[in-house]
């Protein structure tokens, strides 16, 4: 990674991809360490902020939760960790986005049958409307 000193909140955010909001709110959760300020209190961010920043918007971006992403930073900045409880992270939210997979299939082709029986006619009768109805 290059070098890019200490940059203000809004530089931080630009060079990872996360909003000054953002970084303020992982700064909150204890997610990135406590930075360094200047004397008028602006917040300084250098390089290994920058570097977790992007670590946490690629672990926001594969869809884990900020419990699991608090896990694996620590995780990231333990040389000493064994990669089995990072696997054993990464298996376990595998395992929630094949099963919200499989629901969203299993919806999709309700979904695709109802909207196949219904005639989209100027008839009263749905079977849509009577399948919503019958839950």
């Amino acid at each position: 990674m290059s070098s890019f000193g200490t940059v203000t909140i809004g530089e931080a955010a630009r060079l990872s991809g996360v909003s000054a909001r953002m970084v303020r709110h992982y700064e909150g959760l204890g997610l990135l360490p406590v930075v360094a300020r200047t004397e008028s209190g602006y917040r300084q961010y250098g390089d290994a902020d920058i570097h977790t920043l992007r670590f946490i918007k690629r672990s926001r971006d594969l869809g884990f939760s900020m419990e699991e992403i608090a896990e694996l930073v620590g995780l990231w900045h333990n040389r000493r960790r064994a990669s089995s409880n990072v696997k054993r992270i990464a298996q376990k939210h595998l395992h929630e986005l094949e099963q919200r997979i499989a629901d969203m299939q299993s919806m999709r082709n309700t979904l695709a049958h109802l909207v196949h029986c219904c005639h989209g006619d100027a008839r009263p009768d749905c079977p849509i409307l009577d399948d919503l109805a019958a839950a």
